[in-house]
């Protein structure tokens, strides 16, 4: 039987720690571990990014339903916030229209006032 140096045991028990809990053979075995260890990686490394654009996804939409009930578009309501030079951004916005509804419906009236005019 060849003889397995320690370098080989410790590469084998840092990709099994990492497959620490997984069910079945993924979190056992070692070659099995080893795969899905990597494609967890992966999936990890995409949806970091993904994650943000799913957050400001949702900003805009809480924006968009806020702006509506003061007969608002979100297209408009950004068009207006350009034009009145105002810097803010959507997780902001959002943050305004649940926290702070009277200061969120000032800008808005702010808007419609720069848009009509």
């Amino acid at each position: 039987m060849a003889r397995v140096k320690n370098r080989v045991r410790q590469r084998r028990k840092r990709w099994l720690k990492l497959a620490k809990g997984y069910r079945g053979k993924r979190g056992k075995l070692y070659r099995i571990a080893r795969v899905q260890v990597m494609k967890s990686l992966v999936y990890a490394y995409r949806d970091r990014r993904r994650k943000k654009r799913e957050m400001r996804q949702l900003s805009i939409l809480q924006v968009n339903a806020k702006c509506r009930e003061f007969g608002l578009s979100y297209s408009k309501f950004i068009w207006g916030l350009k034009k009145l030079e105002v810097k803010i951004n959507r997780k902001e916005l959002a943050l305004l229209a649940r926290e702070n509804p009277d200061a969120f419906s000032e800008l808005t009236e702010r808007v419609k006032n720069c848009l009509t005019s």
